[in-house]
């Protein structure tokens, strides 16, 4: 079986088993690498740009270079290199588990309980839940919707696509790398510096292709290229500006504004703004299957330009 079927019946195969089974509740992969990482940390860490790129060599090259090993070794046989894919795939998307949060949030908006929405929110993002009402945790749980459309479920299968089971585990390590040490503390200002721009470089083509997608299966295909042609670059990531944008003005809603995270309050500038109106808790749902469908699609053109790069390679 050539590698580009592997991929192809092994990425969809994965994505049936998070659609199903969500994310592994006890030994989650991406949990133990996590915790490796952390160790690795402890070692390394300076206050220095340097020793935070050593961090990150170490935490990505060594990740890739597992699935490299075990992808060698199941390389003669051709169902465990589709099984291989599959349990690489739902080890490193997180439609499922999104989807199930933000509807969690959501219901508990639509039954009047604050306090419970209140709580589950740091589960998706990492906003102060005690600064937002209930309209500012919806438009926070839409956002975080949209953003991890990318970062959890797109940019894995693009670099699937890209680089196999490699690609699968090395996309996701440098994205939870940048979500543990990336942001702008004092303590990663330097540290984190260099995961914080690998994930910029790596995320790019699965932003740009989320905002296509999201456009394409978007209730506003017009608004949803507006807004990411008019209001992306004001976004301060380079990646989720896109993405925010095509999302609001697919969904016909505006993104962005002030928000405050550990304490630290940001004024975003506004998305589709002119054109959208206040996110309300209905837009909970509508994002959640919005973002149901571009993860199939991003499957789609995923193997499919696999498959042309494959023809290419040979004719």
């Amino acid at each position: 079986m050539r590698a580009d079927r592997v991929f192809a019946y092994g990425a969809a195969a994965g994505l049936l088993g998070d659609l199903i089974l969500g994310d592994p509740r006890r030994g989650h992969p991406v949990a133990a690498f996590g915790r490796a990482a952390d160790a690795v940390e402890q070692v390394l860490w300076r206050d220095h740009r340097g020793w935070g790129a050593l961090h990150t060599a170490v935490c990505v090259g060594g990740a890739v270079s597992l699935a490299a090993t075990a992808g060698c070794a199941v390389r003669r046989s051709r169902p465990a290199s589709v099984a291989l894919t599959a349990a690489a795939t739902w080890a490193v998307v997180g439609g499922t588990s999104l989807g199930r949060e933000a509807r969690a949030i959501g219901y508990a908006l639509a039954d009047g309980d604050l306090d419970r929405a209140r709580t589950r929110l740091p589960h998706l993002c990492g906003r102060d839940p005690q600064t937002l009402d209930a309209d500012g945790i919806a438009r926070a749980v839409v956002e975080s919707v949209a953003e991890n459309t990318s970062d959890a479920v797109v940019g894995a299968l693009v670099w699937g696509a890209l680089g196999g089971v490699p690609g699968l585990v090395g996309f996701r390590a440098v994205n939870t790398l940048d979500a543990m040490v990336g942001h702008k503390s004092a303590h990663y200002r330097r540290y984190g510096w260099a995961s914080a721009r690998l994930d910029d470089v790596v995320g790019w083509p699965g932003a740009r292709l989320t905002a296509v997608l999201a456009a394409v299966a978007g209730g506003d295909p017009r608004g949803a290229v507006r807004a990411w042609r008019d209001d992306a670059r004001k976004h301060p990531s380079p990646n989720a500006g896109p993405v925010e944008a095509s999302f609001a003005g697919a969904l016909g809603v505006r993104l962005g504004g002030t928000l405050s995270y550990a304490g630290r309050v940001e004024h975003r500038p506004v998305l589709n703004g002119e054109y959208g109106r206040a996110v309300g808790v209905p837009d909970i749902e509508r994002a959640v299957r919005l973002s149901r469908r571009v993860t199939w699609l991003a499957l789609g053109v995923s193997v499919a330009g696999r498959l042309l790069a494959k023809g290419r390679t040979t004719s």
